[in-house]
């Protein structure tokens, strides 16, 4: 009999398989997981339980790996990986509730709902104040995902025009939903009388809507944040509802969850709160329960068609063959994103060498690993090609006779709005190898923070950086070199404990004398 251990409180669904036994331990300590977890086939978790390397070590019998929500930050899915255990979540359950909880804010912050609320209560019967009606008026949506579509659609029952910026959607989409697709984003926060966010937060997300984009709003606007907290700039939110800027706004979210006490966005009724509560619906973790049962015991089963984070649908013997070659796939993608310049439009995928079995898996892990950056819940490698259709991301694949002086190698070229990105690699000794990026020649573990430089042929360039990383606190653990080219520029990377923060890296990037190009990447 295969047993399932649920570590933390999820509102799982009926239990039909009479082959599966489901022990129901919610809240059960570290040291006592530790010892028992050994003797069952899967776990459902939702954030509270780390499944880190030493549990999964543990778990000698463990298959899957279940994450009740979409989140999978307290699971190490490279371990989960390296022991052929399936980590599945349940990405869509949450959605309706989310969107309805964004229109909820809206509608509260347009209305004062919060200020006459609290002075109801405290005796003061005010009957001056005047809201803002939605009807009519136009909403911008950032983030035309799962969850921005719904809000859109919403919207669209209010009476709302709609309006989105997302770069990687394509014009059909917002064609079905009914949505005005704006390329620039200042175009389309000067018509949006509410704004409302929806992407993941990345390093292309983080405080992108900050001073600039708030007084691009039209004077009297509300803005939303029910996505992340971070990607509106809580100071510059603060100084637009103070100058009279924005109407109100409604945040479910925050860079630091709880906000202090003290936050000066708490003490302003102008400003409607609630604590990360976008998937606290009965309905939303009904939902939950149900789906993350439902994929755990599909896995256990043999059935990879759903849900799976971390591995691809594919036949075990492809899998043991092509596993590194796979991960390097989804590295190579990674940093190819990460380092162009604008809306990606295009990936070429080369495969050079003798590979053991057909190559074409890998450029699905390409694929996966170019847009998971981006998108608001991972990609797998079930729908990662049909997600890249969406987009408008064509995808080729040659197989080159050139000799790239490996036994395996893939070259993954990306084309952007702004020019073309290319990234080699290889596995050497079990691992996978970065070998080259933009035609310098390197030999990278493709892991953690890294930062990657151009520079001028000079004495000192090199330690000039080290000594501003040095100065911040930032850990150098590793550094490759690349031979001069032609034009006089060299590379370097940098491998680093930790991410260095804006200030360092704009500190970096001033050094124009010497840095030509810099760009963090995390993998």
């Amino acid at each position: 009999m295969m047993r399932i251990l649920v570590t933390d409180d999820i509102q799982l669904g009926v239990l039909s398989d009479p082959g599966v036994a489901l022990d129901d331990r919610a809240g059960i300590g570290r040291a006592e997981l530790l010892q028992v977890i050994g003797g069952y086939d899967a776990i459902i978790t939702r954030s509270r339980t780390q499944v880190d390397e030493e549990l999964l070590e543990a778990g000698t019998r463990l298959k899957v790996v279940g994450r009740g929500g979409v989140g999978v930050d307290n699971i190490d899915l490279d371990a989960a990986s390296r022991r052929d255990i399936l980590v599945v979540n349940a990405p869509d359950a949450n959605n309706v509730s989310a969107a309805e909880l964004a229109i909820a804010l809206m509608l509260a912050a347009a209305r004062g709902v919060a200020r006459s609320d609290k002075l109801l209560r405290n005796g003061k019967w005010d009957r001056a104040y005047l809201g803002r009606e939605v009807e009519a008026a136009r909403l911008g949506v950032i983030g035309l995902g799962r969850i921005g579509s719904l809000v859109a659609r919403k919207a669209q029952g209010l009476g709302m025009q709609v309006a989105a910026y997302d770069p990687y959607i394509n014009r059909r989409r917002a064609d079905e939903l009914k949505v005005e697709l704006f390329d620039d984003l200042h175009a389309m926060l000067a018509r949006s009388d509410f704004l409302t966010v929806h992407t993941p937060l990345t390093d292309e997300t983080r405080g992108m809507v900050g001073a600039l984009e708030l007084a691009a709003l039209p004077a009297g606007a509300v803005v939303v944040n029910a996505a992340r907290g971070g990607i509106i700039q809580e100071d510059a939110l603060l100084a637009a509802l103070e100058s009279g800027q924005l109407f109100g706004a409604g945040l479910d979210v925050y860079v630091l969850e709880p906000p202090r006490p003290d936050h000066p966005l708490l003490r302003r009724d102008d400003v409607v709160l609630t604590a990360h509560l976008g998937a606290n619906t009965r309905e939303a973790q009904h939902r939950v329960g149900e789906q993350i049962l439902e994929r755990t015991l599909a896995v256990l089963q043999g059935d990879y068609s759903v849900g799976i984070v971390n591995a691809p649908a594919l036949a075990p013997s492809v899998m043991a063959a092509l596993g590194v070659h796979l991960t390097l796939g989804e590295r190579l993608g990674g940093m190819a994103t990460q380092l162009a310049r604008g809306r990606v439009r295009a990936v070429e995928v080369e495969f050079s060498g003798d590979f053991p079995l057909d190559p074409d898996p890998i450029a699905t892990a390409v694929v996966k690993g170019l847009m998971e950056p981006f998108l608001d819940t991972p990609p797998s490698y079930v729908n990662a090609p049909s997600l890249a259709r969406d987009r408008d991301i064509r995808v080729s694949k040659v197989t080159s006779s050139a000799n790239r002086g490996y036994t395996t190698h893939v070259l993954v070229t990306v084309e952007a709005a702004e020019g073309v990105t290319r990234v080699g690699g290889t596995v050497l000794a079990g691992q996978p190898r970065i070998t080259s990026i933009e035609g310098y020649n390197l030999e990278i573990r493709p892991e953690g923070a890294m930062l990657v430089c151009t520079n001028v042929d000079r004495p000192g360039a090199v330690g000039r950086v080290g000594t501003v990383l040095g100065d911040a606190g930032v850990n150098i653990n590793s550094m490759q070199l690349s031979r001069v080219s032609d034009d006089g520029l060299a590379m370097f990377v940098v491998s680093l404990d930790s991410a260095p923060n804006e200030a360092v890296l704009e500190v970096l990037a001033g050094m124009t004398d010497v840095i030509r190009s810099l760009r963090l990447v995390r993998l």
